[in-house]
């Protein structure tokens, strides 16, 4: 096996960007066939991120906001551990790879100038971090777990608690985007945005896992998130809906 060629795209792995029930993909989904354009190679090339751009409460959701602002007092919230490895097609280790992630507080509420979700703001949480990857492409976020919260699908359509992620490659033209749900949540079968996906595989894909291994006893539960950046069981990214 060459190690090194790269997996046929499946298309049908990854959502459908037109679903009628996410009623807001009728209005951006491509009307027209895709076209694929090569970038130029400035757009493929650096920068490089090292870990020394990264603080040492970057990846700590808990403490970074409040401590930014000059307060010792932590974000309110069950405090979770998220982890795991970003991988490539062949289960190989991706080291050095910037990953971020954001989300909403314990209570559903985004610190966003256009939220409009009437759960209060906490004031020791800003909801982003940002972290390094390790020598096997180890990842760990300390953060609290997000609150569901309702959005304008439906007379009454609710999101699943996530977390956002962002992946970056070499260069900020190579970035993908995806999410993790929380293993048990019944609100996953609920909606529409994660629905769009047709493979209950893919979806579960999406899906963390309740990690005791990695729970710390009377602080915090942990979930595994492992991230696929191509090949048939990639993880599915927002952002390359034609496939990665």
């Amino acid at each position: 096996m060459n190690r090194n060629a790269l997996s046929p795209r499946d298309y049908d792995w990854q959502p459908k960007p037109l679903t009628p029930d996410y009623r807001s993909s009728i209005l951006r989904s491509p009307q027209q066939a895709l076209l694929r354009i090569e970038g130029p190679s400035p757009e493929l090339d650096g920068p490089v991120f090292e870990s020394d751009t990264i603080g040492p409460l970057d990846s700590d959701l808990i403490r970074n906001y409040a401590a930014a602002n000059g307060s010792d007092t932590d974000a309110i919230g069950p405090r979770i551990i998220v982890h795991g490895r970003v991988l490539d097609e062949n289960n190989r280790p991706v080291p050095n790879t910037l990953v971020e992630v954001w989300q909403a507080n314990a209570g559903g509420r985004y610190r966003h100038v256009n939220e409009g979700y009437l759960a209060p703001l906490d004031p020791n949480f800003g909801g982003c971090g940002r972290c390094i990857t390790g020598d096997s492409g180890e990842y760990r976020f300390l953060t609290v777990q997000p609150g569901a919260y309702p959005f304008p699908n439906g007379p009454n359509t609710w999101r699943p608690a996530h977390i956002h992620f962002s992946v970056f490659g070499q260069a900020f033209a190579q970035r993908l985007i995806t999410q993790m749900y929380f293993e048990g949540d019944p609100l996953i079968a609920r909606c529409s945005i994660a629905n769009a996906m047709t493979d209950p595989a893919a979806l579960a894909s999406l899906v963390g896992v309740l990690d005791m291994s990695a729970s710390v006893p009377m602080d915090c539960l942990a979930y595994r998130f492992d991230i696929i950046l191509r090949g048939r069981g990639s993880t599915p990214f927002e952002n390359r809906l034609e496939g990665n």
